[in-house]
């Protein structure tokens, strides 16, 4: 191995390093804990190793919904491939969806309600956050409708499941009828 293969094999475990400890101290204390001085102590490298890395925490965060977004996608993916039929599909489809939102609250936030300076629906959005809208589209492109545009029916359920999950987080509807308001989406908008 070359000293340039080693220098950039090191640079990218470094990389990783921050993106993880930010992750682990936004869900731990929030993303308001999480600054360059307290990343570069937790990692033991210098505030200019950090930014050599990233010009700031914007960017982090951006780092960190780009993880998300491929690992809610990965999730979404599984869940739907192993249901049988349609309606079982967008089922599950919603529940890992809700899920992801709930078990990861701090990278859901970096994805979606957060400045990480990624564009969205265009064509600079990277390709984590297409593949995460691919992998709903996958399903719900299936069950949208005569006449309906399959891209378009996903971002009107996309919202309403980001709806849910940011409603119900904040406490705003009952974390009871969670389970009832998914089965309630699927059978109302899903054409099954």
């Amino acid at each position: 191995m070359s000293v340039q293969e080693r220098k950039e094999r090191e640079r990218a475990a470094r990389e990783r390093l921050i993106v993880a400890t930010a992750r682990e101290l936004a869900e731990q204390q929030g993303w308001d804990a999480v600054t360059t001085r307290r990343l570069a102590e937790r990692i033991e490298y210098s505030q200019p190793v950090l930014y050599s890395h990233f010009r700031g925490k914007r960017e982090i965060i951006g780092a960190v919904a780009l993880e998300g977004a491929a690992e809610m996608a990965a999730a979404v993916r599984a869940a739907s491939s192993a249901a049988d039929g349609p309606r079982a599909r967008v089922t599950a489809l919603a529940r890992a969806y809700l899920d992801f939102a709930t078990h990861n609250p701090a990278v859901y936030d970096a994805m979606f309600q957060l400045d990480g300076g990624l564009t969205f629906a265009d064509e600079a959005t990277p390709e984590p956050l297409k593949d995460a809208f691919a992998a709903l589209l996958e399903t719900l492109g299936e069950v949208a409708g005569d006449g309906i545009h399959p891209g378009l029916f996903t971002e009107v359920f996309w919202a309403s499941l980001h709806g849910l999950a940011t409603l119900t987080r904040a406490g705003r509807l009952p974390a009871g009828d969670a389970e009832r308001r998914a089965e309630l989406l699927v059978d109302r908008l899903a054409v099954i």
